[in-house]
Parts: C-alpha cells; sequence; structure tokens
C-alpha cells in the first residue's frame, strides 16, 4: 500500500496517469491486440492477423479504469465493460486489459495484457513471477458462476497473463512462458492433459530503441510502438512495415502518447543523470539536471 504522501505525488502528476491510460488504449486496438496474440497464443498462431481480430470478442474487453464509448468497427476502440475483480475476502485488482478468444466458436480463452516498465526485482520489491501467478489464479477463480458452475471444473477456460516490459538492456530482449508442468516422483507416469489451463507470458523489450531493432518480430513491433519517435514517424512506420489502417482512434492513441510519455520522460532523466548535466541541457530535462546535481552533491562532488 501506497503512504498518504505517496497518494498525494501521484495526485500532482496527472501526465504519470494520463500516459498510463494512453498506453493501455494503444495497445488494445484491436489491430495492435491480434498481432500480440498471433505470436503468444498457441491456439491461434496458425491463423491470420484479419482471422484473430474476427476471434477476438469485442465486447468483453476491459481497459484499465476508463470506461471507452461505444460505437465498435472492426478497426478501433474497444468497449469496456468491466475493469475491476473482486472476490469476497480477496481484495481488488485492476487489469490493464483483459479480453476473450473465441476460436471455432466453441473454444473461449480469457487474456491478460499487462504494460509494464520494469521486471527488476529491486525495483518492484517483489519478484513478477508472483504477480503473474496471483493474475492467473485470479483470471481462474474469477470464473466461478460465470464460466463453470458448482463442480463442472472442465468449464474452467484457458487463461493467458501477457506482461510487456520495457526494461531490457542490450542483447537482454526475450520472450519467456511460465506454464504448470507435472513431474512423476514415484511409480507409473500420469498424464495429466489439462495442465495448460493457465500461461503466462513474459515479453522483455528493449528499453532504448536506438539499441537496434530485434530480431523478433513481436518484439520489434511493441519497441516500434513504444519508441520515443514523433508521432508522424510512428504511424507512417505502422502502415508501411505493420500494414496497420490509420484510424481516427489508433492515430489518436499514437498522438496522446507520443505528445506525453512517463516512460520517455523517466529514460530522459536516466540519459540526464548518466550523461551530464551537459547532456541533460541538450534534451531539455530540467528533472535529469536536478537529480544530476543531487547525486553529485550526495557523492562529494563540486
Amino acid at each position: 500500500m501506497q503512504t498518504h504522501l505517496a497518494n498525494v505525488m501521484d495526485s500532482v502528476m496527472p501526465e504519470k496517469l494520463f500516459y498510463d491510460q494512453n498506453i493501455k488504449e494503444l495497445l488494445s486496438d484491436i489491430q495492435i491486440l491480434a498481432r500480440i496474440v498471433k505470436y503468444t497464443v498457441k491456439e491461434v498462431n496458425g491463423l491470420s492477423i484479419n482471422e484473430i481480430m474476427e476471434c477476438i470478442d469485442k465486447q468483453s474487453i476491459c481497459i484499465g479504469e476508463a470506461e471507452i464509448d461505444p460505437g465498435l468497427t472492426n478497426y478501433g476502440k474497444i468497449q469496456s465493460i468491466q475493469t475491476e475483480d473482486t472476490i469476497l475476502n480477496e481484495g481488488k485488482i485492476t487489469f490493464d486489459i483483459r479480453f476473450s478468444l473465441i476460436y471455432k466458436e466453441i473454444i473461449k480463452i480469457i487474456i491478460n495484457i499487462e504494460a509494464q516498465k520494469t521486471s527488476d526485482v529491486n525495483k518492484l520489491q517483489y519478484h513478477l513471477e508472483n504477480r503473474i501467478i496471483y493474475y492467473l489464479s485470479r483470471l481462474i477463480s474469477s470464473q466461478k458462476q460465470t464460466e463453470f458452475f458448482k463442480s463442472n471444473y472442465d468449464d474452467i477456460k484457458k487463461v493467458y497473463s501477457i506482461w510487456i516490459c520495457m526494461d531490457a538492456e542490450e542483447g537482454q530482449e526475450s520472450v519467456s512462458k511460465i506454464s504448470l508442468m507435472s513431474e512423476t516422483v514415484f511409480g507409473e507416469t500420469v498424464s495429466f492433459s489439462q495442465l495448460d489451463k493457465m500461461c503466462g507470458i513474459v515479453i522483455r523489450i528493449h528499453k532504448n530503441k536506438t539499441l537496434g531493432e530485434s530480431k523478433n518480430g513481436l518484439i520489434a513491433m511493441l519497441e516500434d510502438i513504444l519508441a520515443e519517435e514523433e508521432a508522424s514517424k510512428k504511424k507512417q512506420k505502422l502502415k508501411e512495415k505493420y500494414h496497420m489502417i490509420m484510424t481516427y482512434d489508433l492515430e489518436k492513441g499514437v498522438d496522446d502518447m507520443c505528445n506525453l510519455s512517463d516512460i520517455i520522460w523517466e529514460r530522459a532523466i536516466e540519459k540526464g543523470l548518466e550523461q551530464g548535466i551537459e547532456k541533460g541541457i541538450e534534451k531539455g530535462i530540467e528533472k535529469g539536471i536536478e537529480k544530476g546535481i543531487e547525486k553529485g552533491i550526495e557523492k562529494g562532488l563540486e
């Protein structure tokens, strides 16, 4: 839990909250969602992008805490119908993005996507995999009385929790999978065919796009979407490189994220600290200068 001071600090920095919401809306665009799903959800990786878009249940999507306007198209924003998961005595959590995938009209998969600035345990003060396990568990337990009833446990739908972590150094980008496994410790091996009900995916993308383009197509796309780049260049790249159709909603999402970026702001501060006051002045990063001076004083530098 945050202290009162921390909550006050958050409240006086609306640009941070504004960016957090923008990145969720941008990632939840139906065209971007379909591409994330294609390269992480094995059940549909053989389908085309357009076929996956048709499989996404648009009415099921939850985006953060803000409701999204109705009036859906195949290439637009998603309507938010629910944002929180509350279970008696288990507390409340808010998913960044949550939606359902309907495959072959009978196979339903529930997917959660989270945008995470870091996976570093020292910064988070917890191991990310534990949080992923918790989210997967909630995605399963919340199906009680909605997807399955009484003891009909075979009706539980498979869940994915996909985490996009924006902190990889050069050569550290990766895609990792977390899932249940069985191991025979004595006697004859028994096959458990339903252990694939929970799957966590951790995608680590470069925190600095200048490190070069990843050889992984999904990571490269996410880095392009989240790169420190002018909106006009980014939109052109999404059209030409990834064949995305620039709708009003997608263009607005790109513009909003480029105009006000908490992550870009934090990276600029880091650059100001690492490269010194001179670089901070060149970038116009007042916060970087202030932090650079503070760090210098702490180290006894004049």
